[in-house]
């Protein structure tokens, strides 16, 4: 493999908490082996389009605390062709980057394993996302802020619940995983979850609310994944077919959206960012390519992209257990 003097760094898809630690780490670690550092703007679309600068320490200077992503975000339907992806890497080369390293989701993760495969550009991922639905790491960048935003608002949700002896659906993001639903659930004492990787119907969702009506509890509180797999509806279609078939039962819905994403990142997120964004730079010295940085038994792993992102991530599912049994 060729040398590696200067690196391209960039973050794509949906924005997390903790991206900007991992860009900091990412150019500071970098700084700090010799090799010089470009920012690429808007991810693959500002990869396309030239939009480039030159990264220096003082670039990433007071922004481990900042949420979403200095160097913003896009996602890019040119550079799903082979045109787009050609009009990239003449970027690439033109701006003198031997690697490049990209911070997202599956669909980030995807981009890179196919730009790596097409032209010879050592690529490494970090997981970016607060589904942490990417396979082979533990959790994701952004989870666990989005995991106490949730929290946080479910906690005021309660308060209301509890004051008109209610029943609110609380739907989060996560696209086709549940482990925000899940484990925001168990955190905040809620009735139920219904999440894809256990599809639930009306009927046991009755049953798990029933449970909580006879022990005279003042509210239930069901989290709902926004997933539609395998027919899997969001919050207000169970509250729809809560209060049509059990009219008996007063509901609400509350869909939390992009609130989820927002704030500024838990110390568990800036450690991780930080750890995984020095973690890169140790992998492309170490020579490796086309890999996803994860962490398993808080140890740094390196997963092959195409591992990280089309294997699914399997739910515990001693959660759901977990939630079931606390849930009476």
């Amino acid at each position: 493999m060729a040398k590696i003097s200067t690196i391209g760094i960039l973050t794509s898809g949906g924005d997390a908490p903790g991206m900007n630690a991992a860009i900091r780490a990412v150019t500071r670690a970098a700084i700090y082996n010799g090799w010089k550092v470009k920012g690429i703007y808007r991810g693959y679309e500002g990869l396309q389009k030239n939009d480039i600068e030159d990264f220096t320490s003082e670039s990433v200077s007071g922004t481990i605390q900042r949420g979403g992503t200095i160097l913003r975000t896009a996602r890019s339907q040119d550079f799903m062709t082979p045109e787009g992806r050609a009009k990239a890497y003449e970027n690439i080369k033109a701006n003198g980057i031997d690697a490049l390293i990209v911070i997202g989701g599956n669909g980030s993760l995807a981009g890179a394993q196919v730009l790596a495969s097409e032209y010879d550009i050592p690529c490494v991922g970090l997981p970016g996302t607060i589904d942490n639905d990417l396979y082979g790491t533990d959790t994701t960048i952004g989870y666990d802020t989005a995991l106490n935003t949730i929290m946080d608002c479910v906690d005021k949700i309660r308060d209301t619940a509890n004051s008109h002896n209610r029943i609110f659906f609380v739907e989060v993001m996560g696209r086709d995983a549940g482990f925000l639903a899940q484990n925001s659930a168990i955190a905040t004492g809620a009735e139920a979850a219904i999440i894809p990787e256990d599809k639930t119907d009306v009927d046991q969702l009755a049953s798990f609310i029933g449970r909580g009506v006879r022990k005279s509890k003042n509210s239930s509180i069901v989290l709902v994944s926004e997933s539609k797999k395998d027919g899997t509806g969001g919050a207000q279609y169970y509250a729809d077919r809560l209060v049509h078939e059990y009219p008996e039962f007063e509901a609400r819905v509350t869909i939390l959206g992009h609130l989820q994403r927002g704030g500024s990142p838990t110390a568990s997120d800036r450690i991780l960012a930080s750890r995984l964004g020095v973690a890169a730079i140790d992998a492309l010295k170490d020579g490796q390519r086309n890999i996803m940085i994860g962490i398993k038994d808080d140890q740094i792993v390196y997963v092959p992209f195409n591992k990280a992102i089309r294997i699914d991530k399997p739910i515990d599912r001693e959660l759901i257990n977990v939630l079931n049994v606390l849930s009476i």
